[in-house]
């Protein structure tokens, strides 16, 4: 009988699309893991619609008998949606939880165009740094190992907006917000943290 897969759910972030994930899955499926990248695409839509969505898609995961663990590796806004998403349902096969660039406490752009963009773009004035925003009200699953990887020269979310208010491993790459996406290091680093709940020589928050 074939063991269970270690499967990977893979979410994008804003305005982005599932391809964005695409040279990260490979590199992944590389070593073992079966990947499956998650997309959503109104991006009028609030966060909490495409979170219930997401969550549909876990329990999907969480009910197939050929899946044996559930991790999950998000992308900017996809990590506000998959926290969001966990307050809904929790998979008894949760895994870990990678994070590359998320705005955990909020981005500084949405905080600087919600006047324009709020109201057009629901997410906009929902991930602003404002202590009462959406992002800044969600909970973050406990009980699971969450890993965070920011982008020093990030120029949509501060690297210090990346940190969830919960305990977690923290590392940062030199590069640009999306660059994660398709740098090995970031990979490598995604596989670790998948494989033992930790960077090679990161930063822990508790």
């Amino acid at each position: 009988m074939t063991a269970p897969w270690e499967c990977v759910s893979l979410v994008h972030g804003f305005f982005a699309h599932p391809l964005m994930m695409t040279v990260l899955g490979h590199r992944l499926d590389r070593r073992g893991y079966l990947t499956r990248p998650w997309g959503y695409w109104n991006m009028r839509r609030s966060i909490l619609e495409h979170a219930e969505a997401f969550s549909r898609e876990l329990a999907r995961l969480d009910a197939d008998r050929a899946v044996g663990t559930i991790h999950l590796v998000t992308h900017s806004m996809g990590g506000i949606i998959a926290r969001a998403a966990l307050e809904r349902f929790r998979p008894r096969k949760l895994g870990r939880f990678v994070m590359l660039a998320p705005p955990n406490r909020g981005s500084f752009v949405a905080t600087a165009t919600v006047g324009v963009l709020g109201g057009l773009f629901k997410p906009v004035a929902e991930l602003t740094t404002a202590p009462d925003s959406l992002v800044n009200s969600l909970g973050m699953p406990t009980g699971v190992d969450v890993g965070v990887i920011a982008a020093s020269r990030d120029a949509l979310v501060a690297p210090e907006s990346t940190r969830p208010d919960v305990p977690h491993a923290h590392v940062t790459i030199a590069c640009l917000h999306s660059s994660l996406l398709f740098r090995r290091d970031a990979a490598d680093l995604v596989a670790a943290f998948l494989a033992t709940g930790e960077f090679p020589e990161s930063e822990t928050d508790s």
